[in-house]
């Protein structure tokens, strides 16, 4: 199981428990549209740029599942070999540049979808465990959301719903 495994994971559940950030802006109603599926969108580099398949029901995916599915679906990605289905809609997206070297960055919406995720790398730093300094890893993540979607006040409860879900599954520190 990867960190990212984890990160997929914890976004699934916390789209669950916040469910304004599963959701979009459709242009021809010009309105906020919730989505009815927590379908998360993970970007993967490929020879022919980027690309964002979807782990569809990612909020009730196991954590193994989830692992699996985005092994394959990135296999596929890099092959050229998905299907139309498979990266064409989504409700909330995840980008992680952690895997090289970058600590923090802002990502940009996947129109219609109304949020995307940030992921940096984890880096050792300094934090207090029970009232101890201790050496943990810590990794940045930043949502970027469209504000005709969602508020900052939906924003902050989903990110506290993520941070919670992720240290379920991990032992690393979330700034």
């Amino acid at each position: 199981v990867s960190v990212n495994d984890c990160v997929m994971y914890a976004v699934g559940r916390a789209l669950r428990e916040v469910p304004a950030l599963n959701a979009g802006w459709d242009a021809k109603t010009m309105a906020a549209k919730s989505f009815d599926g927590v379908d998360v969108c993970v970007a993967v580099a490929t020879e022919d740029g980027l690309i964002t398949p979807i782990v569809t029901g990612a909020d009730v995916k196991s954590l193994t599942a989830i692992g699996a599915d985005v092994k394959a679906l990135a296999k596929k990605a890099r092959e050229g070999a998905l299907k139309p289905h498979e990266f064409m809609g989504g409700s909330f997206s995840v980008s992680n540049l952690g895997m090289f070297g970058v600590e923090s960055f802002s990502a940009i919406i996947n129109p219609p979808q109304g949020a995307i995720l940030a992921v940096g790398a984890g880096v050792d730093k300094v934090v207090l465990v029970d009232g101890a300094p201790a050496t943990k890893k810590v990794m940045t993540v930043r949502v970027s959301t469209d504000r005709r979607v969602a508020d900052e006040g939906d924003s902050a409860r989903w990110l506290a719903a993520f941070a919670d879900q992720f240290r379920k599954t991990d032992q690393w520190a979330i700034t």
